[in-house]
């Protein structure tokens, strides 16, 4: 078995290189508005933004910010096939301009976009990145009433194309190999995730540094498994340093990304290279953590009436009988930008 993997260093805008449906599943984080680190990348793609911005017009920056991002959004719903998921990592933005401070609702508007375009607005989960920062609480101190709440959390955005994924008795089989644990269906499909702690980057400049706003590798991988199927097609349009590829590889899914940075060059390269370590490490801790769950309830009392077809331990329902969790083994360059993973037991 092999996955293929390629990386686009060009604007997601435009992806003339994918043909109309070839997506099964889009896992992205975009640049948030209004957040200012991304100021400079959003003026260089509308001249107006950095106007708005000089000029204290806040309201006008923001939208049309999110009109650039919209550009990307059309461009993914000709790429998604049908019944296709998209998953936008999404953070609101906190900011003062002039002498007002305010909150711009970024996942409110990518919400509306996606309902415009057709697309049923599936339960978002709340990631909750919690900070023990002295300097996180906002506004007076302790004096009434100009303080303002933390801003903790992130949005994980979820949008389905043309309703519920069927699925023919000739794919049947390869969903069942890459289901999940019964325990990880109740973590994962939880409202709020409060166990993954924020990345920072180790980047080698500043400027890289304010080129990235990278979620954790468990991130991606957790949604690649909920909402894809082994051998399916991933996208990031904007892949910063690679760790939609990388989770995508891992998981034996193929992927695109597309990325306006050349500079990430290496270290995507690097990412990807990585792939058969990640992908025994993330393999063997959640063998490892079924296995200690079944200990668990064996502790408790309770037992199991099914059992794994290709691991040694049992499982709490039918639909766990298949899980098989390929192990890659091998990365081939193959091209310029462009990959082939290869796995095995």
């Amino acid at each position: 078995m092999k996955t293929r993997h390629q990386i686009f260093f060009k604007n997601a805008q435009n992806m003339q290189d994918l043909s109309p449906g070839c997506i099964n599943l889009v896992m992205t984080s975009p640049p948030y508005p209004m957040i200012e680190m991304w100021d400079e990348m959003f003026s260089g793609l509308n001249n107006e933004i950095e106007h708005s911005l000089k000029h204290g017009d806040a309201g006008q920056a923001w939208l049309l910010m999110n009109q650039e991002l919209d550009k990307v959004w059309v461009e993914l719903d000709r790429v998604l096939a049908p019944s296709g998921i998209v998953c936008i990592n999404m953070g609101d933005a906190t900011r003062k301009i002039e002498d007002r401070f305010q909150l711009y609702a970024n996942h409110s508007y990518v919400i509306q976009s996606f309902h415009r375009m057709g697309y049923d607005v599936l339960p978002p989960i709340i990631w909750r990145k919690t900070s023990n920062k002295p300097t996180k609480f906002m506004g007076s101190g302790m004096l009434p009433p100009n303080a303002y709440v933390t801003l903790e959390h992130e949005y994980i955005l979820i949008f389905r194309k043309d309703g519920p994924r069927k699925v023919s008795r000739k794919d049947m089989q390869k969903r069942k190999e890459s289901s999940y644990f019964w325990e990880e269906r109740n973590q994962w499909f939880s409202d709020v995730w409060n166990d993954l702690p924020g990345t920072i980057q180790d980047l080698p400049s500043a400027r890289l540094r304010n080129r990235t706003a990278a979620y954790p590798f468990q991130l991606a991988y957790r949604l690649i498994n909920m909402y894809s199927v082994q051998g399916d097609w991933v996208l990031d349009p904007f892949l910063g340093t690679g760790t939609t590829t990388q989770a995508a590889a891992c998981s034996a899914r193929n992927s695109l990304g597309y990325e306006l940075e050349p500079n990430f060059r290496e270290l995507i390269d690097e990412r990807i290279r990585e792939v058969p370590t990640f992908s025994e490490k993330v393999i063997n801790q959640r063998l490892a953590s079924h296995q200690d769950f079944l200990k668990k309830q064996k502790k408790e009392g309770k037992s199991w009436k099914y059992h794994s077809l290709n691991y040694e331990f049992g499982v709490i329902t039918r639909n766990e009988e298949f899980i098989h969790f390929p192990l890659a083994r091998n990365v081939k360059i193959v091209g310029e930008d462009r990959y082939e993973v290869y796995y095995g037991d």
